[in-house]
């Protein structure tokens, strides 16, 4: 028999989302440090500091660092300048408003050598201003790789002296910021700018692929012999413009292209990569490069992964996934969720990861880029296992919850929290769309297909404010139609009878390849879902601007659809939550979510939240209720 327990911040504070936990600035640091000690409770003015470069401190890396607060004095200790930088920002974190720091010990170095953050520029132009403002953040989180996309089909984005013709408007994808690109003095400006925030600039020339405006411009491919002779000469003059000691490494792409010579193609661009003074990168999948170059493993699928790794040569993680592929909620779950290089660990193979923010769809306002994709909630995991390392030791698939009893679901429970007081107290200027929801348990039915009576369902047991139904199946050996539909219920201990507001959704579009069913019609939420609160529907907050639109029930790449720019009614985190009314006691939460076309992303949300102004923050006074 099944008892209603409703859970409180006394019974497993895990599993209730009432108020944020108020953790302290010393439990909240992300990444957290590889050791802490609070030494006394006291707070002391941020003031007399001492910063000492000791090459000879006792730590494992050049990035390590040591701080030590006293109420006499703090000491930032490191082996170079770069981990005084990161000393710095871990201060920048423990201080308050007021200026007040805990008294603690902190010895810190990063478990992996490279931390990227990868902007794709080629698609879509970002300003030098945003560039700036994104390296900074990198380096509040102790990232320290900018990944510049330079070039992709729409443009090249790099001046060129010797080919002018590559920055000519008229052989760019139209809409596409058509005659926009870098300067060599601002690409400069950019290297030297996050040089001095311990951020390294990694360019990307994608070459063969990635290339139709190379295409358009010389009227034959960069794989040919006379492109080849192109490349070699915009390549040089690169090079020359920015030297060696600037740019160590460099990135050549090589992926999603068939040529008829592919050994000779990359046995060139390594080599000439190389006799530049540079460490190549390419991708993988992709052209087969060289054990000495750099493979950035992209490909999600898990078998595929392990035969990467094993492969013989130095590697990078981007297998986690991308920003713009998963509903926001879920992929930052599944960030923290992940285990780094499948080693947790640092290695002369496993060198680390770099997060990818892939703007397939035109951008007409580049600050949406980082809310529609979940940049913040997507980073701050990342940053917490890449640079702390280790692995919180999920077993099943990383895109679906733990319960929140287990030690990894406690774990997720935490890290949620720290991500709601960075959000709160730390971050500047970025907008952090994200509400800790990790505890929220539903009893989901499975059903044969589309249709099948309620009663004849099986239930499974799901957690977190968004699912991701497609994996959640895959996890449960649960065979997917191209149409099905499912129930999801939980319920909402209310100490008093009050209106709440939630972000609600049964769908999340990938910013990719757009596949969606669209919005609803009006007055009806998208993709023909349902939101039932005890027994009475409700719909969506707002009135839709094009109802029933951006329906694409396929991959848009390269078509007219991948034109249109994402509009913040699409997305459940960016648009006007709904307003809930709850009885005091037991309230009953019903979710309907059909699947209504073969290859659609199947997910839904319930995330309780209050609004204030750009911020969001969990509703007090209510509690979930978990079914035993």
């Amino acid at each position: 028999m099944k008892k209603h327990l409703v859970l409180t911040l006394c019974i497993m504070f895990v599993c209730i989302i009432s108020v944020s936990a108020q953790y302290n600035r010393v439990e909240s640091l992300i990444p957290a440090p590889q050791k802490i000690e609070l030494k006394k409770k006291s707070l002391v003015l941020n003031a007399n500091v001492t910063e000492r470069i000791n090459k000879k401190l006792d730590l494992p890396t050049d990035e390590a660092y040591t701080l030590t607060i006293s109420s006499k004095q703090i000491v930032l200790t490191a082996k170079t300048e770069q981990g005084l930088i990161w000393a710095r920002q871990t201060l920048r974190q423990l201080t308050d408003k007021n200026g007040y720091v805990p008294q603690v010990y902190i010895e810190d170095y990063p478990a992996f050598d490279i931390r990227g953050f990868m902007n794709d520029t080629g698609r879509n132009f970002v300003e030098v201003d945003i560039l700036k403002r994104h390296i900074d953040i990198m380096s509040q989180y102790k990232l320290n790789v900018f990944h510049w996309h330079l070039t992709d089909h729409p443009a090249w984005r790099v001046e060129s002296k010797v080919y002018p013709q590559l920055n000519d408007a008229k052989f760019q994808r139209k809409g596409r910021d058509e005659g926009k690109f870098y300067t060599y003095d601002e690409i400069r400006d950019v290297i030297d700018y996050a040089s001095k925030r311990g951020v390294m600039v990694v360019p990307e020339i994608d070459m063969p692929g990635h290339s139709q405006f190379f295409d358009a411009t010389f009227g034959f491919s960069m794989a040919s012999d006379k492109g080849m002779a192109i490349l070699e000469k915009c390549l040089t003059e690169f090079f020359e413009e920015i030297p060696a000691e600037l740019c160590p490494y460099f990135h050549i792409g090589s992926d999603e292209i068939h040529i008829s010579n592919p050994k000779e193609f990359m046995a060139w661009a390594e080599g000439f990569v190389t006799k530049h003074g540079r460490k190549a990168i390419a991708w993988d999948p992709g052209l087969t490069a060289s054990p000495t170059t750099i493979r950035q493993v992209w490909n999600t699928a898990s078998a595929s992964n392990i035969v990467a790794t094993d492969k013989e040569g130095p590697f990078l993680d981007s297998f986690m996934g991308y920003l713009n592929y998963y509903n926001p909620m879920v992929f930052s779950d599944k960030m923290f969720l992940h285990n780094p290089c499948l080693t947790g660990k640092g290695s002369d193979k496993a060198k680390g990861g770099v997060l990818c923010l892939w703007n397939d769809v035109r951008v007409d306002d580049n600050m949406n880029m980082e809310i529609h994709n979940g940049m913040m909630s997507g980073l701050l995991p990342f940053s917490e296992r890449f640079w702390h390392g280790g692995s919180v030791g999920h077993k099943g698939n990383t895109a679906v919850n733990p319960s929140p009893i287990s030690p990894e679901g406690v774990a997720l429970w935490e890290f949620q929290n720290k991500m709601v007081f960075h959000r709160d107290s730390i971050i500047d200027n970025a907008r952090v769309h994200f509400v800790a929801s990790s505890a929220i348990e539903w009893d989901i039915t499975i059903p044969a297909k589309r249709g099948t009576p309620q009663n004849a369902m099986r239930t499974i047991k799901a957690w977190g404010g968004s699912v991701d139904l497609e994996e959640l199946y895959l996890e449960n050996n649960v065979k997917l139609s191209p149409t099905m539909d499912s129930w999801a219920i939980t319920y909402i201990h209310s100490a008093k009878e009050q209106t709440i507001t939630a972000w609600v959704g049964f769908e999340a579009t990938a910013r990719s390849n757009r596949i969606s069913n669209g919005l609803g019609y009006q007055g009806e939420w998208e993709n023909d879902g349902r939101l039932i609160v005890n027994g009475t529907d409700v719909a969506p907050a707002q009135k839709w601007k094009k109802p029933a639109g951006y329906r694409y029930q396929y991959h848009t790449w390269a078509q007219p659809p991948s034109e249109v720019p994402f509009d913040n009614e699409q997305f459940f985190w960016t648009r006007k939550p709904v307003t809930i009314s709850l009885k005091k006691g037991r309230n009953m939460i019903e979710m309907y979510i059909p699947k209504v076309f073969s290859g659609q992303r199947w997910s839904f949300s319930f995330i309780p939240v209050e609004v204030d102004g750009d911020k969001f923050r969990e509703v007090k006074g209510i509690g979930f209720v978990q079914n035993h």
